[in-house]
């Protein structure tokens, strides 16, 4: 059973640990390896971690599949063309404004979509269409990348900036503290969907073309940008936070005592006692910025079309949920196992890294 407590992992908790082990030896082994035993034992942990490496993997193999597969593009359109399904050659697109040269006018007819082949096409359209005639397999797997760039890109620039201002926070105090801290006020103050809705949505038209960085509209650059700064103080305060704590620590006042500057207290006795923290809500801020693009994406301030990504395809499938539900589903789904295997892994993480939680270790 698992107790919830503190997530800091601290350099001088190897008592503590070795406290609540029993019958293993653990003689001369670092708190990072009594961890690694707590996590390995979480399978659960474990199997939510496999279950995103692969959606990683399928993700990241998506050229492949594309190319030597699917045999079209993610922009590729494939109206007016036809399949071979089971032996039966099929539209892909069928219906919409028909001409009728007899009558010199357009007969209108309900547009019918190409329904899921599951690989009876030979791979190809295995999730069928939308409107346009694209593989919304290929589309799934290359939007898919997109999110997965753009959540975990954020996350990292998010995290490390969130970390740099929260150690200059908490080891200067003072006015360098009281700016820092207003800053994560005055981000902290907009809700968060409409701060970013804002920034994307202005970036979206113009760009940015400041302080010689060239960002075109569009860009996958915008989205992660955005993300990761209107997050930065939901991670920075509870880092700033533990680091106040730390400073009034005996082992930071021996390593000033034996005159260690700023930059070794900081980075030599501060960080490797928050890197837990830093570790566990970097995972965790993954399927939180994962889930923020695919909103943004559905509200058009975030990838936009063509450029594919879960969001957008949601948005683009929501008029055919009932005729063609597969459009709105199969990203629906992939977003769902994404940010629940990172949640569970996340708090399993979290559980191994705690010093205080009554995991009992066996051989």
């Amino acid at each position: 059973m698992v107790e919830p407590g503190a997530t800091d992992l601290t350099l001088d908790t190897v008592s503590l640990l070795a406290s609540e082990e029993h019958e293993v030896a653990i003689v001369g082994r670092s708190p990072w390896y009594l961890a690694w035993r707590r996590l390995r034992r979480n399978y659960v942990a474990l199997a939510s971690l496999g279950v995103f490496i692969l959606i990683v993997l399928c993700c990241s193999l998506a050229p492949v599949y594309a190319h030597h597969v699917a045999h079209s593009g993610p922009n590729d359109i494939h109206a007016g063309e036809h399949v071979r399904v089971s032996g039966v050659l099929k539209p892909v697109v069928s219906g919409g404004a028909v001409y009728d040269p007899a009558t010199n006018t357009f007969d209108v007819q309900p547009v019918i979509y190409l329904a899921p082949t599951w690989w009876h096409a030979n791979g190809r359209f295995v999730l069928g269409t939308d409107k346009l005639g694209h593989d919304e397999a290929v589309r799934l797997l290359y939007g898919g990348l997109n999110s997965l760039k753009i959540g975990i890109g954020s996350a990292f620039l998010c995290t490390f900036f969130a970390l740099v201002l929260a150690l200059l926070a908490g080891h200067f105090g003072g006015w360098t503290d009281w700016v820092v801290s207003r800053f994560f006020d005055l981000i902290w103050a907009f809700p968060v969907f409409l701060l970013a809705i804002a920034i994307g949505s202005a970036l979206q038209v113009n760009g940015f073309h400041h302080f010689g960085i060239n960002i075109e509209p569009g860009s996958l650059w915008i989205p992660t940008l955005v993300i990761s700064y209107v997050l930065i103080p939901y991670v920075g305060r509870p880092i700033r936070g533990q680091i106040l704590s730390l400073r009034e620590k005996e082992f930071i006042e021996a390593a000033i005592g034996q005159g260690a500057g700023p930059m070794r207290v900081m980075f030599s006795e501060l960080l490797p006692n928050v890197a837990s923290t830093v570790l566990v809500l970097f995972t965790l801020i993954i399927a939180n910025n994962i889930i923020t693009e695919a909103g943004l994406s559905f509200l058009g301030a975030g990838v936009r079309p063509p450029d594919p990504s879960w969001g957008n395809l949601i948005a683009t499938g929501q008029d055919q949920i009932q005729t063609a539900p597969w459009l709105c589903l199969a990203p629906g789904i992939a977003i769902v196992l994404t940010v629940l295997s990172l949640n569970v892994f996340g708090d399993g993480l979290r559980d191994a890294l705690d010093p205080r939680a009554k995991v009992r270790l066996e051989h």
